[in-house]
């Protein structure tokens, strides 16, 4: 965070006090909110279930906020909103906690364990280097395949590296550090792997774990993961539904992003080049397009997500039915 920002200075200094890097220390608030909103989901009817839920709205509220100043350097309009609303967010959402203590909704109840499952799976794969070069190798591989399948050009999976946090960059095979746990912070393009053409020429494109889209995933398995009033089979019917989905509609993303950033290269509006346009703006907006209208979708195998999504936002829409009221 910026010398200007104080609550990730604050964290900063404290992790320092602790002798521990931020990013690890970012790592463990986020990992122990999760932790805590679990305990709260499994164990609910426990008399503390409430104060650890406040708790760990509040701890995955200050991790999500803490990342605002990455998207505000890249210039990610859509993260920079979403992350700077998390920590006010989550403070509201540990009010509502401590407010119905004792007779919490059934709604309130499933996101603790929607959010729990969506944070633990995907932490504990960028966490595990394995797992994660595993995830990167993969998503690289299937747009290698889309592109030459479509016909639009031949190309080749470069040979994965990682960005250390004070370290050049490196080769995986040359990196010396922990390979089942991360013990050391990564920088901003973690493990990555460069894209070719098959001559061996490379494309201004490298693929990280975010263009696995595994964050959209993991939303849908911990949001159907967590309706426990709802049959197994059920829920499995819906994941079966949605990931392959995802999945493919995230192969087709990549591969039109590789394939615009690598055909006009020369792009540019109001000083965004083609990639930026594609990557930031368009394909999030076709992302965020098509997990909406995949959740609608599950809204007729699954009425319970439906309803529980609405009962969780109802304090958003009253506040605004109060506001235009007052308003007219």
């Amino acid at each position: 965070m910026s010398m200007e920002e104080p609550v990730g200075l604050f964290v900063s200094n404290f992790a320092g006090i602790l002798g521990i890097e931020s990013a690890i220390f970012e790592l463990i608030i986020v990992l122990l909110g999760a932790a805590l909103l679990g305990l709260s989901f499994h164990k609910d009817k426990h008399q503390f279930s409430s104060y650890s839920a406040a708790c760990g709205w509040f701890l995955l509220g200050l991790f999500f906020y803490l990342q605002s100043s990455h998207y505000v350097e890249i210039a990610d309009p859509l993260l920079i909103i979403m992350t700077a609303a998390a920590l006010p967010g989550g403070i509201a959402l540990g009010y509502w906690e401590i407010k119905v203590k004792g007779d919490v909704p059934e709604s309130l109840h499933w996101f603790r364990g929607c959010v729990t499952w969506s944070v633990i799976p995907y932490f504990l794969v960028y966490s595990i280097p394995f797992l994660n070069i595993a995830f990167v190798d993969y998503t690289a591989s299937s747009t290698e395949w889309m592109l030459e399948f479509a016909g639009l050009g031949s190309y080749e999976v470069g040979v994965m590296r990682v960005d250390i946090v004070g370290r050049p960059d490196m080769a995986v095979s040359e990196w010396d550090g922990n390979k089942w746990f991360l013990t050391e912070p990564l920088g901003e393009s973690g493990f990555y792997v460069p894209f070719n053409h098959a001559d061996g020429t490379p494309v201004a494109v490298s693929f990280i774990l975010a263009c696995s889209a595994l964050q959209s995933m993991i939303i849908f398995v911990g949001a159907i993961g967590a309706l426990s009033s709802v049959s197994l089979k059920r829920r499995l019917r819906g994941l079966l539904i949605v990931l392959p989905t995802i999945h493919v509609l995230n192969v087709f993303r990549n591969a039109g992003i590789v394939w615009l950033a690598d055909t006009y290269h020369n792009w540019s509006f109001l000083g965004i080049d083609i990639f930026d346009f594609s990557h930031s703006y368009a394909a999030k907006f076709m992302s965020l397009f098509a997990m909406f209208l995949l959740a609608i979708s599950l809204f007729d195998l699954l009425p319970e997500l439906h309803r529980n999504i609405i009962r969780i936002i109802s304090p958003i829409t009253d506040g605004i039915d109060k506001l235009r009221n007052n308003l007219s």
